[in-house]
């Protein structure tokens, strides 16, 4: 089995890949043209990223507006995240959306640093070097995450 997390967003999202052992294969920023999904790629990188013999779990982060986001604004990034949801739904593995704060909580992450010194300490070979990696970094977390809840490795509420 392998579990995929993924970080939406219009032009910053990513995508984090882990085997049912939760050992790092690989992530990936999204591809954007002009802040619009590039469906097709995005698709074909999550079927690679998966053995059909093997099977996928995809766990989406489920996000909402923020305040004093313009309408331009939340229109992207509310265009972004279902397309990418539309997507993931394509590839006929089970999608979950899963919700910051329960993900977050889960390893007790207080901001972007955390995330980053976290999935660095579970992935030295993934390519967490920049601060910017830090989409990465969740989409990675995000992934393992529902792998443990899966497994019923640890307790933790789930969405």
């Amino acid at each position: 089995m392998v579990y995929i997390g993924i970080d939406p967003a219009s032009a910053t999202g990513a995508v984090g890949v882990l085997d049912s052992q939760g050992n790092y294969l690989e992530c990936f920023m999204i591809e954007h043209q002009d802040k619009h999904i590039r469906a097709m790629v995005l698709k074909n990188a999550l079927l690679r990223a998966i053995d059909p013999k093997e099977g996928a779990e995809i766990a989406i982060e489920m996000l909402y507006s923020r305040p004093n986001q313009s309408s331009s604004a939340m229109w992207t990034f509310a265009r972004a995240v279902g397309a990418i949801t539309a997507i993931c739904e394509l590839t006929n593995y089970p999608c979950h959306m899963v919700r910051p704060q329960v993900w977050k909580g889960f390893y007790h992450i207080h901001d972007k640093d955390d995330s980053l010194d976290i999935a660095r300490m579970f992935w030295p070979e993934a390519p967490l070097r920049r601060k910017k990696d830090n989409n990465l970094a969740e989409a990675l977390l995000i992934g393992d995450y529902w792998r443990q809840q899966v497994m019923g490795l640890r307790s933790g509420k789930t969405d």
